[in-house]
């Protein structure tokens, strides 16, 4: 049986004074350097970590290139 799994991208995220909870949900061994370093810039150390961060230009960017990497939410 395979598993489907879903992936919130950052498309649907506006620049804004909105919070963004960024979990890290698959490793980046094997990923390119640029998508290694770009989820470290987010603030991410390990699968399961979270961070939040607002939802500004650099940040939605950021998500952009990594976002089968990270699952996306509004902060509550």
């Amino acid at each position: 049986m395979a598993q489907t799994v879903q992936y919130s991208t950052a498309k649907n995220f506006q620049v804004g004074d909105t919070k963004l909870e960024i979990t890290q949900i698959k490793s980046t061994i094997g990923a390119k350097p640029n998508h290694r370093e770009t989820v470290r810039s987010l603030g991410l150390k390990r699968i399961g970590h979270t961070v939040v961060r607002e939802a500004d230009a650099a940040t939605v960017g950021m998500l952009n290139t990594v976002k089968h990497l990270v699952n996306v939410e509004e902060a509550k």
